[in-house]
């Protein structure tokens, strides 16, 4: 079927950046909107950044101005640079992608299974 695979996350200092990539592999179609969420501890999960096909984007109001979302459509990739990182930025990462498979052409919502991040010094 399909698979997420996210890689980039770890431990970094306040102030710092890290860079997440999520690439899709599969029997894959096409894919509308790709995105990354975040969960941290105690917390619901919350949407941090989504992207569509087209190249629009969108942010939550924490994150705007210090993360970027982008893809490669060539590579079936999302990124995610973050920048100017907080430690209220520490949470597990996860990337989902709306994905319309070869056989049978169904649409359908895929998840990641989480990089964690932590913003300490």
């Amino acid at each position: 079927q399909v698979q997420l695979v996210e890689s980039g996350g770890g431990l970094v200092q306040p102030g710092g950046s890290l860079r997440l990539s999520c690439a899709a592999s599969g029997s894959i179609l096409s894919i509308n909107r790709m995105g990354w969420y975040r969960q941290a501890p105690g917390n619901e999960r919350e949407l941090v950044a989504s992207i569509t096909s087209g190249g629009s984007t969108n942010y939550a109001d924490s994150v705007k101005g210090r993360f970027t979302i982008s893809r490669d459509n060539a590579k079936n990739t999302v990124y995610l640079q973050m920048n100017s990182l907080k430690p209220e930025d520490t949470a597990v990462y996860y990337c989902d992608a709306h994905i319309t498979l070869r056989f049978p052409p169904i649409l359908s919502h895929y998840w990641g299974q989480g990089t964690q991040v932590t913003v300490s010094s």
